[in-house]
């Protein structure tokens, strides 16, 4: 009876709580519309507005004459892309560098923030933490400059092997110096929201698994992958959604005339297209393809996600 009354009478402080609350905002409604209003407008301004630039990919685009005034084409662009001879090439190579680069770099600031929560001095940790984020300050570019010359002929790798390869002329290298710069570059920055989740294991259940004689597979199988498990499947599921949106400017800065079977890919194919040939109507017409595709994946796999998580997704 007693507990009964309690709950009401918490229901009750809660209701109140919440009308006190509308009736505080109903009276100074000016105060948060000048507050959200920029924020509003700058939202409407630099997102919606521009979904109507979508149009191009189903026009002839001429910039003087803009969109209205420009010949519309339907869906020519798009038959024109998919009947390409180079399209496949374009696409396996872009889901090539997406899906080796997920499979190894997604799991590389996974295992990282595991052996950083195995660390016990906290001054050791941070000085291992501070070498791990640096790289994610380098700009794409000067990193690109790094990587040519520690692959030119006369860079470290070829002093260290004893050999002169210019591995960036080599199409078969691309991918692997594409994906091992990016594991050096972003794991450790990555690392941390899966670190701020280890923060959450208990360390009571740690401290008995410990006790019971659980090795250290063990003890992240029972303690600390499920207070991570929630936070991987949402960035991989982000991660699956980006699937097709490899990074233009490392792959175009890695770019060389002898590797560009492996390295030409649909973001570098869109820039040439549209900003050195001029035809913006083709090549907004492959960049809207690269979204749809993004978009079908990630609905695709946060439905999978669910069916085999209980029900739960992005």
């Amino acid at each position: 009876m007693k507990g009964a009354m309690t709950s009401t009478s918490e229901k009750a402080g809660k209701t109140s709580a919440l009308h006190n609350t509308l009736v505080y905002v109903r009276q100074h409604w000016q105060l948060y519309v000048i507050f959200m209003l920029p924020a509003v407008l700058l939202t409407v301004i630099f997102r919606y507005i521009p979904m109507g630039g979508v149009l191009i990919a189903f026009t002839e685009y001429n910039p003087i004459r803009g969109i209205l005034g420009s010949e519309w084409v339907g869906f020519s662009h798009f038959t024109r892309f998919l009947s390409s001879p180079d399209f496949m090439r374009y696409l396996m190579n872009t889901l090539k560098l997406s899906i080796f680069g997920l499979l190894w770099g997604f799991p590389a600031p996974i295992l990282l923030a595991f052996l950083l929560n195995r660390i016990l001095s906290s001054g050791i940790k941070q000085k291992i933490q501070l070498v791990l984020y640096m790289p994610n300050f380098i700009s794409v570019i000067v990193l690109c400059g790094i990587v040519r010359i520690l692959l030119s002929p006369t860079g470290m790798i070829n002093m260290l092997l004893g050999t002169n390869y210019n591995f960036m002329t080599m199409p078969e290298a691309f991918r692997t110096i594409y994906i091992a710069s990016g594991i050096w570059q972003g794991a450790g920055w990555a690392s941390i929201i899966y670190t701020a989740a280890l923060s959450n294991a208990s360390k009571e259940l740690k401290e008995a698994a410990v006790l019971d004689g659980a090795n250290i597979i063990q003890q992240i199988k029972a303690v600390e992958w499920p207070a991570i498990k929630d936070t991987v499947l949402i960035q991989f599921i982000m991660s699956v959604g980006n699937i097709m949106s490899v990074g233009f400017e490392k792959a175009y800065a890695l770019q060389t005339d002898l590797n560009l079977n492996a390295s030409e890919i649909i973001s570098t194919y869109v820039y040439k297209k549209g900003l050195l040939d001029g035809d913006y109507g083709f090549s907004t017409a492959v960049g809207l393809f690269n979204t749809v595709i993004n978009v079908v994946l990630l609905i695709s796999m946060n439905s999978i996600v669910k069916k085999l998580n209980d029900g739960k997704g992005v």
